[in-house]
């Protein structure tokens, strides 16, 4: 993992340094962080960068056959069928865990991939702000596909906001003030001049959406979606419009591109570096389960996964066409810290704007763990973990 690189930066790095990267970021939110930033990037040669994308265009393929769509149809909730639906979706996200394969090189793995944005603000912030405290080589960037910061906002501009006023654009999600990732809310409207709205404040007037602004009605024409309707049911004391009707309003993404584009699609998708998948209804025979990890399709964050996976567990299990076995992979503790090695997982941003033949990455973000597993809750008091950014070498 770019060893000379890693050496250098830890070489360089200072607590006051990272204290005052982190006051940057706060500072320029206006927002306090509710998840933990880890004190490095990661830089990533060109090797790995390259099959990790060509693992995610094997996959693009696969969304672009004139089937999908009838294929991953039984994905779709009925209680979260949305009308409006587009033939493509403007935003996807690939995560790769980092590993080591059974020679103990160096390899992506697919571990999950999403219809949904993610934190795209806080993403473009990461890099201006790694650049101003810590010294990164010319010759690597987190963009790829020759964006940089500027034409990467414009970019998020054209997608989100198309030919809109700004006043017509909202951020929609779920008690978005209780939010971890509301920085990246804050942020996002800084950048793109769009308001963060909770579904609680949409009112419906016919067959259109508007919300409240110093108490006039303005009309929604688009809706930047950062919510996940199955996290819905956390909250059934919420009141809301039904979103299930129609409405003269475009999505971005659809809700219908979180289900399609997930989990669901892995058990159909076969390459290199992609773990073998199985639907939990779907197995005829015994799989030697102590290789596996037990998954639910829709869930975010880790939430559900169960590592060692026993008999029990699955017998206990309701609804398993919602529930994915995936052979486990060998994450690799590849990124050296002063307190022991991390793991790593990268996630490329895909964007996919009106008439482009596909979608094409990015930019990226990373995340550093010393736990069981990748995400905060599995690195509680730890240090040199948490959400970061990938230099890749150009």
């Amino acid at each position: 993992m770019q060893q000379a690189l890693r050496t250098f930066f830890l070489n360089e790095f200072t607590q006051e340094k990272y204290a005052a990267y982190l006051s940057d970021i706060e500072s320029f939110a206006q927002t306090k962080l509710a998840f933990r930033v880890a004190e490095t990037p990661v830089f990533i040669s060109k090797d790995l960068k390259l099959k990790m994308e060509e693992t995610a265009d094997a996959v693009i393929d696969f969304i672009k056959e004139k089937d999908f769509k009838k294929l991953t149809e039984p994905s779709i909730p009925n209680e979260f069928n949305v009308p409006g639906e587009n033939d493509f979706p403007q935003l996807m996200v690939f995560d790769f865990g980092i590993c080591k394969n059974k020679a103990g090189e160096i390899e992506p793995q697919l571990i999950e991939m999403q219809g949904f944005p993610s934190l795209y603000g806080f993403q473009y912030l990461c890099d201006e702000l790694t650049r101003k405290h810590y010294s990164i080589p010319e010759n690597y960037d987190s963009y790829l596909n020759g964006y940089e910061g500027d034409n990467y906002i414009q970019l998020l501009k054209e997608i989100i906001i198309g030919n809109e006023g700004l006043d017509s654009v909202v951020l929609l999600e779920i008690l978005p003030q209780q939010q971890k990732t509301l920085i990246d809310f804050k942020i996002t409207e800084k950048i793109l001049g769009i308001k963060t709205i909770c579904i609680t404040e949409l009112i419906a007037i016919d067959d259109k959406l508007f919300y409240k602004d110093s108490g006039n009605l303005i009309q929604i024409k688009r809706i930047f979606n950062r919510m996940i309707f199955d996290d819905l049911v956390r909250f059934p004391e919420l009141k809301y419009i039904d979103l299930t009707k129609k409405y003269e309003v475009e999505w971005v993404a659809h809700p219908h591109w979180f289900y399609r584009i997930s989990k669901y699609i892995l058990p159909f998708t076969h390459h290199r570096y992609i773990p073998e998948t199985y639907f939990l209804n779907d197995i005829k025979q015994p799989l030697p389960l102590h290789e596996f990890v037990l998954k639910p399709l829709f869930s975010y964050a880790g939430m559900g996964v169960i590592i060692n996976v026993s008999q029990n567990d699955i017998d206990q299990i309701k609804d398993p066409e919602n529930w994915i076995l995936q052979r486990k992979v060998d994450y690799a503790e590849v990124v050296e810290t002063p307190v022991g090695n991390s793991k790593l997982e990268i996630r490329l941003f895909y964007f996919w704007k009106e008439g482009w033949e596909k979608p094409i990455a990015v930019h990226n973000l990373a995340r550093l763990s010393q736990g069981e597993m990748i995400g905060t809750r599995y690195n509680q008091d730890k240090t040199w973990v948490g959400g970061t950014i990938a230099y890749f070498e150009k």
